[in-house]
């Protein structure tokens, strides 16, 4: 007999691999409902492909689940979309799933195509039944010009959507430039959306890095410890670069994978990236696995500067940092130009060594 969600989430309770949250636990039968009537109506068009005669399938309102971070928002989800028993379904971060919004614009208007946003939302609708979002936040105004009128397009053909976020859709662009035009989308959102709070009070990424080591020295003995939090951390979810857009350039991290970012020292410092490159890092990541950070000197001068300023932006923005090093970060930076600079650099990196770090 097919299990529930509730059945499955339990199971793995019993198991081990997963703690038991109240919080997490009464969430599991709106998410079954849902599940169930994707199911039952995996074959029958909606919305707008309903035909012309044949009466309009209304699906049910997805979810926007929304919590402070680590509170296992993303794990819910997971285990909603992997257990959906449907083909057209697919879960994307939703920084991803803007750059393939935008690609998709870029070669529609390149196309003389009179509104770009049509192809693109046919292409989503075509393929898709289920669409799973993880990290919905809007801070770029193209993005928020954009997206009400694409989620307008895929609510109208049926698309069932599920979305976590940091902040509730109130919050969502709260400073932006020209917010007041942004408003009918929150109004969209909290009216075909299942509006939910996780109210869990624990920080379960912490709690994964609750006493384990996060710094590494010398790199060459830390793989095997880095592959480890990599897997732990990820559940085993599929990796894929994760492109930015910065001020109309392309900005890629090479490894992605359920809100965990992974990259060599040399991948994101020797590269003429400025402060709003490391920012858009910071905000698009929850834990930033930085591999093989060398010695520092006056001869890779450069790419220690940019060394210190994505601390600092992953220090501001409260990112978990895992890193493979040289030396301890005392030692790594102890002679010539920027050697005195450098001491608040490895005060910080020992700081968020701490356990509670980011919390």
């Amino acid at each position: 007999m097919r299990q529930t969600l509730t059945q499955i989430y339990e199971a793995r309770v019993a198991e081990g691999s997963l703690r038991a949250d109240p919080a997490q636990h009464a969430l599991l039968v709106p998410l079954e409902s849902l599940r169930q009537w994707l199911e039952a109506n995996a074959t029958r068009r909606v919305g707008l492909f309903a035909g012309l005669f044949a009466k309009p399938v209304t699906p049910p309102k997805g979810m926007y689940l929304w919590g402070g971070v680590g509170r296992g928002k993303s794990m819910l989800m997971d285990l909603f979309t992997d257990t959906v028993d449907i083909p057209q379904k697919r879960r994307v971060h939703f920084h991803a799933f803007m750059q393939e919004v935008h690609r998709g614009l870029h070669a529609a208007r390149k196309a003389g195509v009179e509104d770009a946003l049509d192809p693109v939302a046919e292409a989503v609708i075509r393929d898709t039944r289920l669409l799973a979002f993880d990290e919905m936040q809007i801070n770029d105004i193209t993005d928020a010009m954009i997206v009400g009128r694409l989620f307008e397009k895929l609510f109208a053909a049926g698309i069932v959507i599920v979305t976590t976020s940091n902040r509730p859709p109130q919050d969502l662009y709260k400073t932006g430039l020209n917010r007041v035009l942004f408003l009918p989308f929150i109004a969209m959102l909290e009216d075909r959306l299942q509006v939910v709070e996780l109210e869990s009070p624990t920080d379960y990424r912490q709690h994964r890095l609750a006493g384990a080591q996060v710094y590494f020295h010398p790199a060459r003995t830390a793989t095997a410890q880095i592959a480890a939090l990599w897997s732990d951390l990820t559940g085993g979810a599929p990796e894929a670069p994760l492109v930015l857009e910065v001020n109309g350039r392309t900005l890629t991290l090479p490894r992605f994978a359920n809100g965990i970012g992974r990259a060599s020292f040399w991948e994101l410092c020797s590269k003429p990236l400025g402060p709003g490159d490391f920012l858009a890092i910071a905000g698009a990541v929850r834990v930033l696995i930085l591999e093989d950070i060398p010695q520092l000197s006056a001869a890779n001068y450069n790419e220690a500067k940019r060394f210190v300023t994505l601390i600092d932006a992953l220090y501001e923005a409260r990112v978990r940092l895992i890193a493979s090093a040289a030396e301890a970060p005392e030692r790594l930076y102890i002679e010539g130009e920027g050697a005195f600079e450098f001491e608040r650099t490895a005060s910080r990196l020992r700081e968020m060594q701490a356990a509670d770090w980011g919390a």
